[in-house]
């Protein structure tokens, strides 16, 4: 939409007044910042009202529709509104909402829930507002904002607040807010797997990729929904070039890992070399358990050495929909650089399988950490060089299991629903949408 949608809004013919329906109130952190408010009846998506808030042509102005809802303590609730934005560039972060949690006394409830206890031993913490997120956008422009909590046990309250935050010459239109309680929602628990193993033998791709077929097995056995395979592993100690190795994709490999994956029910991500007309391209396939090929990822980043074999560097961030969950996949050299990792969870990756050569395991750390993912790496290096592990990372960073020993296989089971609270931030996962810095893109790296 444009500007001029904006105005034409504001001569709605329909009913509008300065005061909103019962139960909302208008409000802003400073008053001389404060925009515009309104309330539109017959407005909205559904055409049962809309409260707005519009902004003229000074920057940085902030408002929002605040509400209290009566709830009660320990139990869940699913948060649901719909936002529909003229003239904002940046949607989530000009348009958010905030649920805060208060107690009897009207005090920001003390957050009782489970939290990661390393980084909160002994510390007593308010719950810090929750954010909804931004899910489903309509033809029309209008954008779902939902979220599920449970309430601290000491919640009373719940304040909700509809925002416009910055936009200049800005309206956003808020409707069919609701927050009903809801059963505990249940887990999604997935058992991710990395293979530690260099293919040592053999020349061919066949004579490569046949050497993890007993790992896929084994990690099979152990109940794995997910098995990740090191980087470019029939190039690996081949003597051949890269180039020599590539081949088309689907074709022979992929072929070969999809059968392994129909036969043991599971997801397999395997680094490969694709052959695409004179192009060669570092890949992350993904085969299924129904035997087909899922979808295939290049690698975005490309080291000196593969710029001086002739390779070309991929230019899209695929995430794939699984039964467990969203996947998306990054190669070695890209977890150096944290764009890559931070588009696919930008595009709502809740795993990232890495085959990796090497990388600084700190920087696994920090890839898994700052976006809050479970990281599945495999990798070539051996765990004493402290330059990269076949393993599983955790919100926190942390590895969950580490495969230590050349040719065996870490498991890991998580739950894909179960939140990470860090101390003063809680779910830091939900803020990226709202608190990311609102960047344009710049083709100039200085």
């Amino acid at each position: 939409m444009v500007l001029s949608a904006a105005l034409s809004w504001a001569a709605d013919p329909r009913p509008q007044t300065a005061a909103g329906p019962e139960g909302w109130e208008k409000g802003a952190a400073r008053a001389e910042i404060a925009p515009q408010f309104r309330y539109q009846a017959g407005g909205g998506r559904s055409g049962k009202g809309a409260l707005v808030i519009q902004t003229g042509a000074q920057a940085g102005l902030a408002g929002y529709w605040r509400r209290r809802f009566v709830v009660e303590g320990g139990q869940y609730y699913r948060f649901s509104a719909w936002r529909r934005q003229v003239n904002v560039a940046y949607p989530q972060q000009s348009g958010p909402v905030t649920i805060a949690w208060l107690d009897a006394e009207g005090q920001r409830a003390l957050d009782d829930r489970p939290l990661v206890e390393n980084y909160l031993k002994g510390f007593e913490a308010r719950a810090p507002v929750e954010h909804p997120q931004d899910k489903n956008v309509t033809p029309d422009g209008w954008t779902l904002v939902t979220g599920t909590y449970q309430a601290p046990s000491t919640a009373r309250q719940a304040v909700v607040e509809l925002h416009l935050r910055w936009a200049a010459k800005a309206v956003v239109e808020w409707s069919d807010v609701e927050l009903v309680r809801v059963p505990e929602p249940p887990k999604r628990i997935v058992r991710l797997a990395a293979v530690h193993y260099r293919p040592e033998a053999g020349q061919t791709a066949r004579e490569k990729r046949e050497q993890f077929a007993p790992f896929i097995a084994e990690a099979a056995r152990r109940g794995a929904d997910l098995v990740v395979l090191p980087e470019t592993l029939t190039y690996y100690r081949s003597g051949r070039s890269m180039a020599a190795c590539a081949e088309p994709i689907p074709g022979p490999s992929t072929e070969y890992f999809a059968g392994l994956a129909k036969k043991h029910n599971l997801y397999i991500v395997a680094g490969l070399l694709e052959l695409k007309g004179p192009l060669v391209y570092n890949v992350a396939v993904l085969v299924t358990p129904e035997g087909r090929l899922g979808g295939k990822y290049r690698k975005a980043t490309l080291p000196d050495s593969e710029i001086e074999a002739g390779l070309t560097p991929g230019d899209d961030f695929p995430v794939f929909e699984t039964r467990f969950g969203r996947l998306g996949m990054m190669v070695c050299y890209d977890g150096f650089f944290p764009e890559v990792a931070r588009e696919l969870t930008r595009r709502g990756a809740e795993v990232i399988a890495w085959p990796v050569w090497g990388c600084n395991p700190d920087l696994a750390r920090a890839r898994a950490a700052e976006n809050h993912v479970y990281l599945v790496s495999s990798t070539y290096e051996d765990v004493s060089s402290n330059w990269m592990l076949s393993a599983i990372w955790d919100h926190t960073g942390a590895t969950r299991a580490v495969a230590k020993e050349w040719g065996t296989v870490a498991i890991a089971e998580v739950d894909l629903n179960a939140i990470t609270r860090w101390r003063s931030l809680g779910d830091f996962r939900s803020k990226l949408q709202r608190h990311t810095p609102m960047m344009r893109p710049s083709l100039i790296f200085r």
